[in-house]
């Protein structure tokens, strides 16, 4: 049976899912219930300086988005960092490592960026007995205002800044949390390696406004008939993270930074995706706020056995398998060749295909006598449209052509790889040639 304990920065836990820093993570009560479910860690979440307790709204702090059937698929929150007093926080996380050992427990902090401040929290939750410390660099709204969470997270020079103070003051491992609302999150990512990070997290939320009121005209979750942009996460954001996970495993300046996933984490698919893309571990907010602590028992059940029909060891023979298929599109084979093929005993005649591809792409796909439907090579160009809109699984593929086979569509035979860096139309190219 696969092995999913998981060591991340000399951080040991028995599986690679943690909680992530939010509601679920506010106090001992709730990580104890979590730790019984099966969780393999959680980031407390983020506490703030000594003084007068964050003050929340009273009102709603949610907005969301649903599928058609309900499902949930993305939340905005505009809810601020704790609002417990501190040393309640400090005193529940020294009971709550104390009584489970073998768990990872990290304390989230964010405080304001200058050096006496940093240094003061990080001298207060020493002997809490955690075993690391995240950086909420991330968080979109209320705190960024006050010059804090992305605030910073937007700045690569006060990552660094903040950073070299955490690692001359605590003796703790640090992982920065980066925000996704950056243009480049490369940019962060080296400077958190700059500032002796030993590992970053992402993404952090999207700053958003997931709907408006259409009777009252205000943002929800609205307070007194007034809205504010929050910080968005969930499902929807996962090809968001995912791709920004990639970005950081494969540039040469960050390679072999320890990554911890966030962003989307529902299923145990999703945590098999952001390990093969170089997450050493993943924090999970949106599934365990919708399903409760115990869906964690699924995804250590569905990621086991994926492991052991790959043939895999554990998590760590997953990490990073698909980095290197990731690449640019000026990398990609242009020689590469596919037609759509319709399986006729696995149709159901619904016509999804024929109206996208028809409507909206290369009408490629004919509509013929009882509603049968067939690709017409000539014209297929292989966007995929098709599968991606079809209600059955597999119904529609696509065939690979052959080298040497004749694209009906372009009378050229499928050649050797060739990319756009060398394509004749490439007018860079053409200039280098010359």
């Amino acid at each position: 049976m696969a092995n999913l304990t998981t060591t991340f920065i000399g951080i040991t836990s028995p599986n690679p899912f943690w909680l992530a820093s939010a509601p679920p993570t506010d106090k001992e009560y709730n990580v104890r219930r979590a730790f019984e479910a099966g969780w393999g860690g959680v980031v407390w979440k983020t506490l703030g300086s000594e003084g007068p307790p964050i003050v929340n709204v009273n009102g709603p702090r949610y907005g969301a988005i649903w599928g058609a059937d309900r499902r949930l698929l993305g939340l905005n929150n505009i809810e601020l960092i704790t609002d417990r007093p501190l040393q309640t926080n400090l005193d529940e996380i020294r009971r709550v490592k104390r009584d489970w050992p073998d768990r990872a427990l990290v304390i989230s902090l964010m405080v304001p960026c200058d050096e006496e401040s940093w240094k003061d929290i990080l001298m207060r939750i020493e002997d809490t007995g955690a075993d690391g410390v995240e950086l909420n660099f991330g968080c979109p709204h209320g705190m960024s205002e006050r010059g804090m969470g992305s605030a910073v997270g937007q700045v690569p020079e006060y990552i660094e800044m903040v950073t070299r103070w955490v690692k001359q003051y605590s003796r703790m491992p640090c992982i920065v949390k980066l925000t996704p609302n950056i243009s480049d999150i490369r940019r962060p990512a080296e400077a958190a390696r700059r500032g002796g990070a030993d590992a970053v997290s992402l993404i952090n939320t999207i700053n958003s406004i997931t709907s408006v009121n259409l009777d009252s005209f205000a943002p929800e979750p609205t307070i007194d008939g007034k809205g504010a942009h929050g910080g968005y996460c969930g499902p929807a954001v996962k090809p968001i993270a995912l791709s920004m996970v990639s970005e950081i495993a494969r540039n040469p300046e960050t390679r072999g930074l320890p990554i911890s996933g966030i962003g989307g984490v529902t299923t145990w698919r999703d945590a098999a995706e952001f390990l093969a893309l170089g997450a050493g571990n993943v924090q999970v907010c949106t599934a365990a706020m919708t399903y409760g602590f115990k869906i964690v028992q699924e995804m250590i059940s569905g990621l086991s056995q994926y492991l052991d029909e790959k043939g895999l060891g554990g998590t760590a023979d997953l990490v990073g398998r698909a980095v290197p298929n990731v690449t640019d599109w000026n990398q990609l084979n242009l020689n590469y060749v596919t037609k759509a093929e319709i399986d006729q005993d696995l149709c159901i005649k619904c016509g999804r295909c024929f109206a996208a591809c028809e409507d909206t792409s290369h009408q490629a796909i004919w509509m013929k006598e009882g509603r049968t439907f067939e690709v017409n090579d000539a014209e297929c160009v292989a966007c995929n449209l098709c599968i991606d809109v079809c209600p059955v699984d597999n119904c529609i593929t696509m065939r690979p052509l052959k080298k040497g086979e004749t694209d009906p569509r372009t009378g050229r035979k499928v050649g050797d790889y060739a990319n756009w860096t060398t394509h004749p139309n490439n007018p860079m190219a053409v200039k280098a040639a010359e």
